[in-house]
């Protein structure tokens, strides 16, 4: 069994499982029967993982764990390291030494050079420069309210020249759509690399299922008055300025939640189709597809909102399909995986050493392990939510551990997701046989290094 023709990894930033796959307990607007991906020839001729988890729960751990098949303390990219490590080899570095030219086409600013995730690309292609402006002045107005960092921009000598900065320029995928962009930029790559006899390594980043979710080409409301529209965009507000960690309460309210967690339901309904007919072409060329997202979003689970500082299956339990035209017959596994290995099942489809096993055959040799570093709210977060978290999926578990303390919850599989409880102070899952013998020695080395990173970053 030969290499794939060309290798597209494709995500879909901020997508939630339970977005993917809706259930009448979970979406009750949701449209089309319960559990439908909107992914029809993909469900057909994929191997799908219902029980993926992300390394992280924001884009710089999640990418780069997908980079380098690391955890986010091994590889050190996350909320306040801010930067993978130099000496940590990434999955294009490895595509680009067996023959690939590789290509980023992202429409997240976060998978450039800014934090190092460019490394070993040909080309990073970021989307934002290649499309107009739909609706500039208001495009302009809502990023700079939305985005302190941008607000200290306006008396700056560049934003008077009008020059804006990158960072402006980035948030025009925040309101409207380029998935059409991306993936035309996309073919444009395979045709030219195949006309030089080079097989091609694509890393595809779409922002539709991103804040502040995409429920039209431009962006829109979908409250219903102008008074329920001006609540909808104070919420987004709060949402991606993460007020809740300064100021000891919610101003989210319950009704509001709810919304804007069907705005990314429809966003997803918006993008499927164009997702799975992109699989369905790169399929009929020969190329192997991998389509997940890098992590979830929260809307009030645990007492989290947006996708920065949880270990919630809200934040990591991500959507996952392996198209391979080698084995397109449709599978569901089940057992819990780790998004990290799709590192090890690309390069062990290119007969690279460096992937130790393929989750498509092998999902029981890995393990979903979850990292998060408290976010620093410009300086301001509330000193309850500053603690790092670790959680790992084992025994049909969730058993997470914060400030010395373990505590345990169901995987949310069914239905809405069931709140951590602490456990007496004794019980230790790795003592108490409910982690496998084998794992035991290495949670506890994780565990040490995972505390020993936090002790140095916080420093």
């Amino acid at each position: 069994m030969g290499r794939p023709r060309n290798i597209i990894l494709l995500v879909a930033d901020s997508l939630r499982y339970d977005s993917v796959h809706p259930t009448a307990q979970v979406q009750p607007d949701a449209q089309g029967p319960a559990g439908a991906s909107g992914l029809p020839f993909a469900t057909a001729h994929a191997t799908r993982f219902t029980q993926a988890r992300s390394g992280g729960c924001w884009t710089l751990p999640a990418t780069a764990s997908l980079f380098t098949g690391l955890m986010p303390h091994e590889h050190g990219a996350d909320s306040q390291s801010r930067g993978i490590r130099a000496d940590v080899p990434t999955l294009a570095e490895a595509m680009r030494e067996k023959g690939f030219r590789t290509h980023q086409i992202t429409a997240n600013v976060a998978t450039t050079e800014i934090f190092g995730l460019d490394r070993g690309y040909d080309e990073v292609l970021r989307i934002w420069n290649e499309v107009p402006s739909q609706h500039r002045k208001v495009h302009e107005a809502l990023v700079l309210i939305g985005k302190p960092r941008l607000r200290k921009k306006i008396l700056s000598a560049d934003f008077v020249s009008g020059k804006l900065s990158e960072d402006l320029e980035a948030s025009k995928v925040w309101l409207q759509d380029t998935v059409g962009d991306v993936f035309n930029a996309a073919r444009a790559r395979l045709e030219s690399n195949e006309k030089d006899g080079k097989q091609s390594f694509l890393f595809l980043n779409l922002m539709e299922t991103h804040f502040p979710y995409h429920v039209g080409p431009t962006f829109e409301t979908t409250a219903e008055g102008w008074i329920g529209k001006m609540r909808e965009i104070v919420s987004l507000f709060h949402l991606v300025n993460q007020t809740w960690l300064t100021q000891d309460s919610q101003p989210i309210r319950d009704d509001m939640m709810r919304l804007l967690r069907q705005r990314q339901r429809i966003a997803w309904e918006r993008l499927a189709p164009r997702v799975d007919a992109f699989i369905e072409e790169m399929h009929a060329q020969g190329n192997l597809v991998v389509f997940g997202s890098d992590h979830g979003d929260n809307f009030g689970e645990q007492g989290w909102v947006y996708h920065f500082s949880n270990v919630t299956d809200a934040g990591n339990r991500v959507p996952l399909y392996w198209v391979d035209p080698a084995d397109d017959t449709a599978r569901v596994v089940d057992t819990p995986v780790s998004a990290r290995d799709v590192y090890h099942g690309l390069l062990s489809s290119i007969g690279d050493d460096r992937g130790s096993f393929s989750p498509v055959k092998e999902p029981e040799r890995s393990f979903p392990i979850m990292q998060s570093c408290w976010y620093n709210n410009q300086g301001k977060t509330l000193e309850k939510y500053r603690y790092n978290q670790i959680c790992l999926l084992e025994g049909g578990t969730r058993w997470m551990r914060r400030r010395n303390e373990w505590f345990s919850a169901p995987p949310a599989t069914t239905g809405p997701e069931v709140a951590f409880t602490r456990l007496p102070p004794a019980f230790d899952p790795l003592e108490e046989g409910v982690i496998a013998p084998e794992r035991r020695k290495y949670l506890r080395a994780v565990l040490r290094d995972f505390g020993d990173f936090s002790a140095r970053v916080e420093a």
